[in-house]
């Protein structure tokens, strides 16, 4: 039987290649290719960075998880902490419930963003990405009213008035993380959407983003980062506000 060539310059052929199990595994991350095969970096590393965000915003749910069930004193009531007065009725979480519609809508108008990118449509691309912006506004500057209510109820990082002191490191710290991404977000969302609307995907204007003609995949992996700030947010919703 004859021995495959080991010379360097000689390429593997399909039969000396390893094709299942760990072997398989290491040929492909040793491969002198992208990692992902059939998938670029950028979206390559959208997917590696947001899984080291998972380990972040979980780290930090299960602190507050932690803190709320090992306190001894009692955990403030969502419905009457995060209760507006509309007419003179307190209307528990409807600022919340509000603020969640407006952040899963945004999810929508960015899945049709990335589809519009595709077809190559760029002012309807562009147009839904700026509504998508607006919106990931919107929730930011209702989450500043939510703060800046609550600072004026007493609510302070080592005490609040209704209860647990826990309650308030825990709930600046995680919400205020995810509203820096939300922020983060909107800032990209602008400048890619001045881009799709110039026409910068058209003409390969050289660029953040734009530095190959026709490539709209930046509009889908700037969804991925969208869809998982939303993710996040149904998990906060339900720690915070429904636990």
């Amino acid at each position: 039987m004859t021995e495959p060539s080991l010379h360097p310059a000689a390429a593997p052929s399909a039969e000396a290649m390893p094709s299942t199990g760990w072997r398989r595994f290491v040929a492909d991350w040793a491969s002198d290719q992208t990692s992902f095969k059939g998938v670029s970096w950028g979206k390559a590393m959208m997917w590696v960075f947001l899984l080291s965000d998972t380990f972040v915003f979980g780290c930090f749910l299960v602190a507050y998880m932690t803190a709320r069930m090992s306190t001894t004193v009692p955990w403030p009531n969502p419905s009457e902490v995060f209760a507006l007065e509309i007419g003179g009725t307190e209307v528990p979480l409807i600022l919340i419930a509000i603020m969640t519609f407006v952040l899963i809508s945004s999810s929508g108008t960015m899945a049709l963003a990335v589809h519009y990118g595709y077809l190559r449509d760029r002012r309807k691309a562009g147009r839904l990405m700026l509504v998508t912006a607006l919106f990931g506004a919107c929730f930011v500057g209702m989450q500043a009213f939510e703060w800046t209510k609550l600072i004026r109820e007493g609510v302070r990082p080592w005490a609040n008035p209704w209860g647990a002191p826990q309650f308030g490191s825990t709930f600046f710290m995680i919400t205020g993380f995810h509203g820096t991404h939300v922020t983060i977000g909107v800032i990209f969302l602008l400048v890619l959407a001045r881009k799709v609307l110039r026409g910068d995907y058209e003409t390969g204007r050289r660029g953040f983003f734009t530095s190959r003609r026709g490539r709209y995949e930046a509009i889908e992996i700037m969804g991925l980062y969208w869809h998982f700030v939303d993710l996040v947010w149904v998990f906060i919703f339900a720690f915070f506000y429904l636990w």
